[in-house]
């Protein structure tokens, strides 16, 4: 049986980029991984690969990112950084990541030297708190029977992630309901004191149960196979220092969707209170007609 100590090491391993060339990195990939990468990993290794060229008194406070192709588990990914700037209070980076000579995704990302000025933040939604909710792994382990027997292994296997949502998941109940819902996260077991490994590890959970929210208002999931869906952009702002190994609670709702496309919107607050990330992502989903 894998501790939870051992997942998340193995998320800290894939998660790290190692030096290829000057400005270059290669990314490691999911031992025993199959199909299509999942994007928070290519979003993750990319933003490592740009901050280990950028000062460490500049933290990144914003990225933006484009899914160009699927990302392939079989194969290492390859990032090239461009320093587009290194001024007075701001940094910029491009990455490009690649894999077999073609680009999977491209991500700019602007780093800011710490400043003092004026706040105000949104108060943390009124939610359940995480010592309250059921762990997402036990809700799958309690639905395993729903779901199609081609994901059941995918859904069962167990993440460094502990995911705890407020509201019922798309796989769990077809009623449709408001595009909104709240999950509390954290990883299994400790991380380092590097806030670059937070961030890295925030990057790469902010792409769960995000695109998932525009579904909801439609009894669409593609766990139970009647909609396809594919992140098209990403984009993460980093509002104030947190821990990724402590509760987080991811606030998604969607404002609109159409056109075969989702938009999703997502607020990070730590258990105290304290709003420290925004994410926002567009989603293709296209709905699947069963074959009579």
């Amino acid at each position: 049986m894998t501790t939870p100590t051992a997942l998340v090491e193995g998320l800290l391993r894939l998660l790290d980029v190692d030096p290829a060339a000057p400005d270059h990195f290669h990314g490691h990939r999911l031992p025993g991984g199959t199909g299509r990468m999942f994007g928070g990993q290519v979003i993750a290794q990319a933003l490592v690969a740009a901050e280990r060229t950028v000062a460490p008194d500049r933290p990144v406070h914003s990225l933006h990112a484009y899914f160009l192709r699927g990302g392939d588990e079989a194969v290492p990914v390859d990032y090239a950084v461009l320093r587009d700037l290194d001024g007075g209070s701001f940094a910029n980076r491009r990455v490009v990541a690649t894999q077999h000579d073609l680009p999977i995704l491209t991500l700019v990302a602007s780093f800011h030297r710490h400043e003092t000025g004026v706040s105000h933040a949104d108060p943390m939604p009124d939610v359940p708190g995480p010592d309250q909710l059921a762990s997402e792994a036990d809700l799958r382990a309690q639905y395993a029977d729903r779901i199609p027997e081609a994901r059941r292994a995918f859904m069962l296997r167990p993440r460094p992630i502990d995911l705890r949502p407020v509201e019922a998941r798309h796989w769990m109940s077809p009623e449709p309901r408001e595009a909104r819902s709240h999950t509390w996260f954290r990883t299994a077991a400790p991380l380092p004191d590097d806030p670059r490994v937070h961030r890295a590890v925030l990057a790469y959970a902010s792409d769960m149960s995000l695109l998932g929210t525009c579904t909801l208002p439609h009894g669409l999931s593609w766990i139970m196979g009647n909609v396809m869906g594919v992140s098209l952009d990403h984009a993460i702002w980093f509002h104030d220092d947190f821990r990724a190994d402590d509760w987080l609670l991811y606030a998604c709702d969607s404002p609109w969707a159409g056109r075969a496309r989702g938009f999703n919107r997502g607020r990070i607050f730590t258990r105290d209170g304290r709003h420290v990330a925004s994410v926002a992502q567009e989603g293709l989903i296209r709905p699947i007609t069963p074959r009579s």
